[in-house]
This record gives structure tokens, C-alpha cells and sequence, in this order.
């Protein structure tokens, strides 16, 4: 059996209007987008590089209002129901949003509206994956792992540039 090629990840912490954000990236791939200067890696990664300066350059643009879709490449490592959450997130218009039971349904499990937000919660690249587009069936915000106020920031940032 091959060995495997270790991967060397680089990290970048950097400031939005929302509050600092961290990027941890390979040098193709985005690994982690998170709120706050915490991540999952944490001691196992290098400075930053050009694809951690790439997504700091695209997360700029979406703040400023001028970027409504992203141009990264993403490792999402997770179940095979995780990533058909993740992937159903990301056809989630610029500006709109869906209910939780409604990407479950195309997740292909209709009433796993609950597993739903577990997999919202373990999205580890945050704004990419547009988990702040999902709310509940009744219109409330519900819960997000960076803190609803800035669920609620993001999704009028969207609508207001819609």
C-alpha cells in the first residue's frame, strides 16, 4: 500500500466585520473557515500562504458586498450525510434562505430536519457553505455556531446586496 503524502496546512487569522475569522488551508484546498481565532488543527499547521490569503481576499469581498459566490476549492471531510447537507447548502441562492427540512428533503431524508443542524453545526467552513441560510420552519433563526447575531448580520449583508 502507497503511503499517503503528509499535507502541510497553513493557518491565517484575520479581521471582518463581524469579528476576527480563521482560514486553515493546504496549499490547494481550504480546510476551515471559522469565527473567532480558534481552530480544529491547532498546533499543526504553518503561517499562512496563498491560499489562505486567497480565501481572506474572496471573505473581503463578500463583506463588501461584491462577491456573492466563492472560487475555492474545499476539503470537506465528514459523513456521507454531512456532505449531502454541505453540498445542499451551497445551492442555497445568495440571499435567500431554506429550512432546515427543506435541505433535509434534499439530503434525501425528509424528516431528518434535527440531523439537519448537527451537520449545520460540524460545517467547518463557515460563509462557503452557507450554513447561516438555513432557519426554521417558522421563520426563526434557531441556532449557528458563530452566534445568531451574526446569523442574522449575514443574512441581511445578503439580502440587502440581493
Amino acid at each position: 500500500m502507497a503511503k499517503q503524502k503528509e499535507v502541510t496546512l497553513h493557518k491565517q487569522v484575520f479581521k471582518t466585520p463581524l469579528g476576527d475569522m480563521t482560514t486553515v488551508c493546504s496549499d490547494s484546498k481550504v480546510y476551515e473557515l471559522r469565527f473567532g481565532n480558534r481552530s480544529e488543527f491547532e498546533g499543526k499547521t504553518a503561517a499562512s500562504n496563498a491560499m489562505t490569503k486567497k480565501v481572506v481576499k474572496e471573505i473581503g469581498e463578500y463583506f463588501a458586498g461584491k462577491r456573492r459566490e466563492f472560487d475555492l476549492p474545499l476539503n470537506m471531510e465528514g459523513t456521507d450525510f454531512q456532505k449531502k447537507v454541505w453540498k445542499a447548502l451551497t445551492k442555497i441562492p445568495y440571499g435567500k434562505t431554506r429550512s432546515y427540512g427543506e435541505i433535509a428533503k434534499k439530503a434525501g431524508s425528509e424528516k431528518a430536519y434535527r440531523a439537519v443542524g448537527s451537520a449545520n453545526h460540524a460545517n467547518p467552513i463557515s460563509i462557503i457553505v452557507p450554513c447561516h441560510r438555513v432557519i426554521a420552519a417558522d421563520g426563526s433563526l434557531a441556532g449557528y455556531g458563530g452566534g445568531v447575531d451574526k446569523k442574522e448580520k449575514l443574512i441581511a449583508l445578503e439580502k440587502n446586496n440581493a
